[in-house]
């Protein structure tokens, strides 16, 4: 008992002592500010002072004190509701004047915002509790935390079982943990004892130690830990240049830019001086989609927009604009507006009404492929230019799409001067359109590899009453029909339009960087910058050291240049066999043909590295000696090519396989149209060449042609079958003998060396195809 009333008496003291002392704090005489000083100049002279006084630096007897009470000063002064409370009142704490006193201790670069009679064992059951819930392992942090900071900062505390400083901190990481975690922040919680290979993955070398992730990249939080400062470090993680400021000088700059953009524009009014938190976190997520802007109620810049838009003053307001900058098309209004809310009314207006498509991520989302168990989804897609006689064309367009009440059509738009592949395969059976370069297509996307089918709408488009009427009609009729849509195509993949913009990305995350090294070298966090410093170092010998190399080689370089010369140009023209088509000579007198079968199958086409092919001879056991010969003589001068790879496909063994893959590129080209379609199966396949990209998934096709001597016909990988009858009539009815057959069988090869030359230029006609087939279709040998 006489311990509980020693101690007791000791916290009156301290009472009483803080009741003295309580009106001499002036947070402004200790930051040296004015009482008119803003938010910027307050946190500027903050950070200048905090590291003139931390303790880690300063080994004066005073400056612990004076780092607490700067601290102290700056939480009052940042935040707005304590700084009013203290310029009227003249308190430094809008709550209670005791039982949180800031005057805690330094224990591993952090400093305490807890009271000196909590006692630490009390709470380590809860503290289990809390952080199993945000526990974090090294796969979990690496496939959901790493991509996932791409759209929200975390906000992650080092920790192990025995670390009692940890528990000191955990009131306070507990308060924040609850107020962000509800703003969208992510929490986790690394244990070192089970996660060491996370915690040195982060680079924590201590406990506790609380750090941010944001885009990939960590950052490690140094100051103390009070609830304002884990706040503002959360803040300080996310882009400057997320949310604009609106006033009533730029607000047409910003409400127009969103055709430049191609993106709706949201504004928040608030009366509040500095963006919320909230909004920020909600700009960072939807970046890719929304630009946004804050006006602040308060100025008197902004009286004109709050009248404009008829603004309610008492609650924050959220307008979004799409193409229209003079009326907001969704509104909401309430009293402490929620992440659900918020989050809600974005996804709602996440895309412009007619927006263009300018990528292929876009276009995904936009026009998502057909799925079995959804309602279908219909892109009507017009193809116009950014010329200034396609304007009437393109506002005609779009107020048709303000009109359009069916909820399973999208409306977009391409310029043709930047898709013109996506342009050229939709256009290929048009003619008047084409020329004109606008017309109105409806689509509906079939798989992910590209295939759609899509119907154009006759008479193109130029924005008339009749054009309308028409899209109008095709539109109704879809509904009822949906096989109206009988043309079907492969669709490329889309430029992206914004890909010039990297240049001013990486000068950004450049300055985001080098900010980042100052910061760790004012802190003296040299541990964390070791890896770092190691690579500039390295890369600064490297460069040293191949400059210095360079400069003695150029002199026995010089020497030697013209005694080479003479060589190559001998080697130029004396060498036998050589080929323009090759860029190295082959390394083998003989070339290496692999069979095609169900166990080189991954190896030689399914896994085939990126940038390889496979070129595949298809023969049959009657003609495999005579192909493999004259296939072997065709492609020898291409084999010192590390990219090309060949084998061969039996017929009598894999010929389902054969007939499947044809099968799934007959989409894209037509094979022996003048036969009908009775005798598709009974094609004769032997002697033609498959060229596999593995990776990409397409193939080049070499079709035989029968030539005697010189044959009309080639090998074009596109041209039907043409033979010589002309000039090789044919023989009266004579049995055709064996050396005969192996003659034609020989000549089918005639061109291959030709068409080899076109698929080394990369000027052949490609297949795409959507998989390639699986082992299913290979069928067993007989």
């Amino acid at each position: 008992q006489g311990k509980v009333v020693n101690s007791s008496q000791w916290q009156f003291n301290a009472f009483v002592l803080f009741l003295e002392t309580a009106n001499e704090v002036d947070p402004y005489n200790i930051l040296g500010v004015t009482k008119s000083a803003s938010q910027t100049e307050i946190k500027k002279v903050y950070k200048r002072l905090a590291r003139k006084w931390h303790p880690d630096k300063n080994k004066n007897e005073g400056a612990e004190d004076m780092f607490i009470k700067i601290t102290k000063s700056y939480e009052i002064l940042s935040n707005e509701e304590r700084r009013a409370n203290y310029d009227r009142y003249g308190q430094t704490d809008d709550t209670q004047p005791y039982g949180h006193g800031h005057y805690g201790h330094g224990h591993d670069q952090f400093y305490f915002d807890e009271s000196f009679f909590h006692f630490p064992f009390s709470s380590k059951g809860s503290q289990e509790f809390a952080d199993s819930k945000y526990a974090l392992h090294f796969n979990q942090y690496v496939n959901d935390v790493v991509p996932d900071s791409f759209k929200r900062p975390y906000l992650i505390k080092i920790t192990s079982d025995w670390c009692f400083s940890c528990i000191h901190i955990e009131p306070v990481w507990k308060e924040v943990v609850l107020e962000l975690e509800a703003l969208g922040v992510g929490i986790g919680v690394v244990d070192v004892g089970y996660e060491r290979r996370l915690a040195n993955h982060l680079g924590a070398h201590r406990t506790p130690s609380i750090l941010g992730v944001i885009n990939g990249k960590v950052t490690f939080f140094h100051y103390a830990v009070v609830k304002e400062h884990l706040r503002q470090f959360v803040e300080d993680l996310l882009p400057q240049r997320l949310v604009e400021k609106v006033t009533d000088r730029n607000d047409l700059q910003f409400l127009n830019s969103w055709h430049e953009q191609n993106k709706p524009h949201v504004l928040l009014f608030d009366q509040v001086p500095v963006v919320p938190l909230l909004y920020k976190l909600t700009a960072f997520a939807y970046k890719a989609y929304v630009q946004f802007g804050y006006v602040d109620q308060g100025l008197s810049d902004t009286a004109n927009l709050l009248k404009q838009f008829n603004i309610n003053t008492y609650a924050p307001t959220m307008l979004v604009f799409k193409e229209s900058v003079d009326k907001p098309a969704d509104i909401i209004q309430a009293k402490g507006m929620k992440k659900q809310v918020i989050d809600e009314f974005i996804l709602n207006n996440k895309f412009l009404l007619v927006p263009r498509l300018v990528n292929q991520k876009l276009f995904d989302e936009l026009c998502p492929v057909k799925q079995f168990h959804r309602r279908r989804k219909y892109c009507v897609l017009l193809i116009t230019g950014d010329e200034e006689s396609y304007t009437i064309g393109n506002q005609a367009f779009l107020s048709f799409a303000y009109t359009n009440t069916q909820e399973v059509v999208r409306f977009a738009y391409v310029y043709q001067r930047l898709q013109q592949p996506l342009c050229d395969t939709l256009l290929k059976t048009k003619d008047s359109t084409q020329a004109s370069g606008r017309g109105v297509l409806i689509l509906e996307r079939r798989n992910a590899a590209g295939k759609v089918l899509y119907k154009e709408v006759a008479g193109g488009w130029n924005g008339t009453d009749k054009n309308k009427q028409r899209l109008l009609d095709e539109l109704q009729r879809l509904q009822k029909d949906p096989s109206i849509l009988n043309q079907d195509a492969m669709l490329p993949e889309l430029n992206n339009e914004f890909a010039s913009m990297f240049l001013i990305r990486w000068i950004y995350t450049a300055y985001d960087y080098l900010t980042e090294i100052i910061d760790d070298v004012l802190h003296n966090n040299w541990r964390e910058m070791m890896p770092l410093l190691s690579l500039i170092f390295s890369a600064l010998f490297i460069l040293f050291g191949t400059v210095v190399v360079q400069a003695f080689s150029d002199s026995s370089e010089d020497g030697k240049s013209k005694p080479k010369a003479k060589d190559g140009a001998t080697a130029e023209n004396g060498s036998p066999g050589s080929s323009s088509t090759s860029s190295r000579p082959p390394k083998k007198n003989f070339v290496e043909v692999t069979e095609l079968t169900d166990i080189t199958y991954t190896s030689n086409l399914v896994k085939l590295r990126p940038g390889h092919m496979n070129v595949v001879l298809v023969l049959t056991d009657a003609s495999k000696n005579v192909l493999l010969s004259k296939f072997a003589k065709e492609v020898y001068s291409f084999t010192g090519s590390l990219t090309l790879h060949f084998s061969f496909l039996n017929l009598d063994k894999h010929s389902a396989w054969m007939e499947t893959l044809l099968e799934f590129a007959q989409d894209a080209m037509q094979i022996d149209t003048d036969e009908d379609d009775g005798a598709r199966h009974k094609i004769d396949y032997t002697g033609y060449i498959l060229a596999l990209n593995g990776h990409k998934k397409y193939l080049c096709l070499f079709r035989p042609v029968y030539t005697g001597e010189e044959g009309p016909g080639g090998a074009t990988g596109g041209g039907r079958r043409s033979g010589s009858r002309e000039d090789h009539p044919p023989r009266r009815s004579m049995p055709r003998s064996r050396s005969t057959a192996t003659l034609q069988i020989h000549h089918k090869l005639d061109r291959l060396g030709l068409w080899m030359e076109r698929l080394m230029e990369g000027t052949l006609p490609r297949y795409y195809i959507p998989a390639w087939p699986g082992l299913e279709k290979i069928t067993a040998p007989k």
